[in-house]
Parts: C-alpha cells; structure tokens; sequence
C-alpha cells in the first residue's frame, strides 16, 4: 500500500476547486517540493474538522491544560492562501481515522483510499485500502486546519431560509414554498 507520509507536513489544508454548488473538496499535504491532494466530500471536510476540533478540547480537558495544545488558532496561523498546483488527485478518501499521539503530542489523521467495499454497508477495513495519506500536526496546526476547513463548509452557497437546502444563483425549487422558486 503506497503511503504518503507527512510528519509534519509544512502546510496542511482543505481547499475547494470550482464554483459552489460544483466545487470539488481536497486535502492537500506539502513538504519541500513533494505535493499530495486527495478528493473527498464536503460532509467528510466537515466531519474531518469538527472531529478535530473536539479532540483537542478532550486532550486539553484530560491533561488539565496541560498539554500543548491552544484553545484557539494562534494568531498569524490562517492560511486563506488557495490550494497549491498542480491539483493532481493522488486518490478519493473512503475512510478517515484520527487519533492523539500521547508521546509526541500530535494528532494523526490517516485518509484511506475509497475501495469497492466502502460500497457496501459493512464497515470497511481499511487495510484493505491501496493508498494511504498519513499526516502528523500539532495542537497548533491542528486547530488552524479545522478553523480553515470549517471556514470553507460554511462559505459554500447560503441556505434557503424555508427549507435550508442551498440557495442556487438562479433560486431552487424549494419544498416548503410548494415548488416555486426561491
């Protein structure tokens, strides 16, 4: 299974490629010259960055306020720069895991390939998964990514105040107006 590792990457972030309501969502790792992007759903950016976000609450609750973690991006941490090219999709991510490395203070997010049997309604194993992104960050780091990638869920197109799905351009079709346009 290639793995593509970064312990810690120099920048670590999700970004979008498109317009909303046809925007693509990536995760993309960069150290020196090596460049990693994989594709992934909006719900998974979403999911990805609240779960982040509550582990290093949970850590900084156990250890008493003591570990290294802040309790909010430091100040001069954004990075509102856009994905870096070549956009070049390594693979699409089926499952995510995230987990808290004790002895070197870090959290570790490892993004699995989609594989067939992600299709399924069985868990799937993600040793079964042929491509591996891996990346190793910092309490600071890890709470810059979640605050950028919740910032990019959220800038997606504006809900409709009836119903909550997105708005288009042109209005859409809304439920709770009967189907006129909104």
């Amino acid at each position: 299974m290639p793995v593509f590792e970064y312990d810690p990457p120099e920048r670590f972030v999700a970004g979008t490629v498109g317009e909303p309501g046809s925007r693509t969502f990536f995760l993309q790792a960069r150290t020196g010259v090596r460049l990693t992007s994989v594709a992934l759903e909006k719900a998974q950016v979403s999911a990805l960055a609240e779960r982040v976000g509550e582990l290093l609450d949970e850590v900084v609750r156990r250890s008493a306020g003591q570990a290294p973690v802040p309790a909010l991006p430091p100040a001069g941490s954004e990075d509102n720069a856009p994905l870096e090219s070549p956009i070049e999709e390594e693979f699409r991510v089926g499952t995510m895991s995230l987990a808290w490395d004790g002895e070197r203070d870090v959290v570790v997010i490892e993004c699995f390939e989609v594989s067939d049997s992600d299709a399924e309604p069985e868990v799937p194993d993600p040793s079964s998964a042929s491509n591996l992104l891996r990346v190793s960050l910092d309490g600071a780091a890890a709470r810059a990514f979640a605050a950028r990638a919740l910032a990019l869920v959220a800038a997606g197109r504006p809900p409709c105040p009836f119903c909550a799905g997105p708005l288009d351009a042109q209005g859409h079709v809304c439920p709770r107006a009967n189907g006129y346009r909104r």
